[in-house]
C-alpha cells in the first residue's frame, strides 16, 4: 500500500510540473505573434487573431501559478493545499472549456473572411500597393499565381507569376489552357505561369496558429483533468483507504474485528 501512494505521489508531481510547463507554452503562444518572415504575414494577420490569443495570455499565467502550488502540495504531501489546489484548478478547467469553446469555429469563420478579403482585392493589378507587393513576395517563394488563379491578374502578370524555364511544360501544351496537370501553365505566347493558386497556400499559413492554440488548449485540457484526478485521491486518502484492523478472540472462541488504535 505504501508503494502505491508513493508511486501515485511522484506521478501527482509529474503531472503538476508537466502542467507547469504547460502553462510556459501557453504563455510564449499567447504573446507571439506570426512570424514576420512568412510571406504576407503582415497583410492577413488581423484575420488569425482571434480571442485564442486572449485565452492564453489569461490563462497561462494562471495555471503557473496554481501549478506551482500543485507542486509544493503534491512534494509536502500536504492534503489541505491539495484539496485547495484540485477545487481551484477544477475551476478553471472549467473557465477555459467555456471561454475556448467557441475557437472551434474560428476556422470556418476565417476561411469566409479569407475569401471575402479575395473578392474585394481582385482584380489584382488594381489593389492597392502593399496587397500587391505581399502577393507577390507569396508567388515568388511558394511557385504560386493569383488567390484563386492566374486570371486574378487578368492581363498584368507582376514577375512573381512567371515559372523559370526549368519548369515549363512540353511545348505540345495549348496556350491559354489552365487545366494543365503540371506546375506551370502557357498563357499567352511562350508566357508560363503558375498553375497553383495561391488562395489555400495562404489559407493554410493563416489557419496554423489557430490550430496550434486550440491544440495547446485541448493538451493543457487533458493535464489538468489528470491533475484534478490524481491530487483528489491523495487529499481524500483517508475517505478511500482501508483502515488497519485487528482481530481479537473472546472467552465464547468468537472472533472480533476492530480498528487498531492510532499511534497518534
Amino acid at each position: 500500500m505504501a508503494r502505491y501512494r508513493s508511486y501515485l505521489r511522484g506521478l501527482a508531481i509529474c503531472v503538476t510540473v508537466l502542467l507547469l510547463v504547460s502553462g510556459v507554452v501557453m504563455i510564449g503562444v499567447g504573446f507571439s505573434s506570426i512570424d514576420g518572415n512568412t510571406p504576407v504575414a503582415e497583410l492577413f494577420e488581423q484575420l488569425s487573431s482571434s480571442d485564442s490569443l486572449l485565452v492564453l495570455q489569461v490563462f497561462g499565467p494562471i495555471t503557473v501559478v496554481l501549478s506551482v502550488l500543485g507542486v509544493c502540495a503534491a512534494s509536502l504531501d500536504l492534503k489541505p493545499l491539495l484539496l485547495l489546489f484540485s477545487a481551484l484548478i477544477f475551476v478553471e478547467f472549467v473557465a477555459l472549456m467555456v471561454v475556448a469553446s467557441p475557437l472551434v469555429q474560428v476556422q470556418a469563420q476565417m476561411d469566409g473572411a479569407v475569401d471575402e478579403v479575395f473578392l474585394n482585392v481582385t482584380p489584382l493589378h488594381r489593389a492597392e500597393r502593399y496587397i500587391q507587393t505581399e502577393l507577390n513576395k507569396l508567388q515568388a517563394s511558394d511557385s504560386c499565381c493569383g488567390l484563386r488563379s492566374f486570371e486574378d491578374w487578368e492581363n498584368k502578370l507582376p514577375d512573381g507569376c512567371f515559372c523559370p524555364p526549368a519548369l515549363h511544360l512540353p511545348p505540345s501544351s495549348q496556350p491559354g489552357n489552365s487545366s494543365s496537370d503540371g506546375p506551370c501553365v502557357m498563357v499567352g505566347r511562350a508566357v508560363w505561369v503558375h498553375s497553383e493558386p495561391c488562395g489555400p497556400i495562404l489559407k493554410s499559413y493563416l489557419s496554423f496558429p489557430i490550430k496550434l492554440r486550440i491544440g495547446i488548449i485541448s493538451a493543457v485540457a487533458t493535464i489538468t483533468m489528470a491533475a484534478i484526478a490524481l491530487c483528489l485521491t491523495l487529499g481524500l486518502e483517508e475517505y478511500w483507504k482501508t483502515p488497519p484492523v485487528e482481530t481479537t478472540v473472546d472467552d465464547f472462541d468468537r472472533v472480533k474485528y476492530q480498528p487498531k488504535p492510532s499511534l497518534a
